[in-house]
């Protein structure tokens, strides 16, 4: 009995350092992450470093809460930093990088259409063969994150509008597993998307009535 009631406080101790430091790590995380975005409406290409330290934070901190498919992602932003970074400065052949361009909804609803058919799939595999976490819901962002980040790097004006939606589930998912900091910050995130869209959008329609000026009667792709 002594030594189960000594045992107690050790361990309520080592929980709240292990709190500490996670809290510590996330914080990091969510600087780098405001500034990843701020950069990215800004089209500066340095979001991507940003991005990369992040993201190797929200490595370790998903995968110590169970929250497997979102440990995955943030191993693919990792590497979607990196390309974004090499497509923003060296891409797009002899124009050193890529423009703004905006698809049509028919492209997006067959997007939205495939993703979703991924998501349900691989929610079901994490029901089944893992310990995962809300498994559909962590499946559902985790794929349409992975297809939204590439039209990022791409630069496709309303990938902006796809991160609103991830980012209103997302923090149903971190208040329930007690990321505090991160669940705040997408609340952030949705703002700031809404405010990132306006903006691409804006340079978007700058940028096609220049190229109309300079090349009359060429329709823009």
């Amino acid at each position: 009995m002594t030594i189960e009631l000594q045992s107690v406080p050790a361990s309520l101790m080592q929980a709240l350092g292990d709190v500490q430091a996670m809290t510590l790590w996330e914080g990091v995380a969510v600087i780098l992450a405001v500034a990843y975005l701020l950069l990215a409406m800004k089209e500066n290409a340095w979001c991507w470093a940003a991005a990369f330290v992040s993201t190797a934070i929200y490595t370790l901190l998903f995968w110590k809460v169970a929250l497997l498919m979102e440990s995955v992602l943030n191993v693919y932003y990792m590497g979607m930093a990196a390309y974004g970074y090499w497509l923003w400065t060296r891409g797009g052949g002899r124009y050193h990088g890529v423009a703004l361009v905006s698809w049509s909804w028919q492209r997006h609803a067959l997007l939205i259409g495939i993703t979703a058919l991924v998501s349900v799939l691989v929610g079901w595999l994490m029901a089944t063969y893992t310990h995962a976490s809300f498994a559909y819901l962590d499946a559902a962002t985790t794929c349409f994150a992975v297809m939204t980040t590439f039209l990022v790097a791409r630069k496709v004006v309303e990938n902006w509008l796809y991160w609103v939606v991830i980012d209103l589930v997302s923090i149903y998912l971190y208040l329930n597993k007690g990321l505090m900091l991160t669940s705040m910050l997408f609340v952030l995130y949705v703002g700031m998307a809404a405010a990132g869209y306006f903006m691409w959008r804006r340079d978007w329609q700058v940028s096609q009535a220049e190229n109309a000026t300079e090349k009359p009667g060429t329709v823009q792709a």
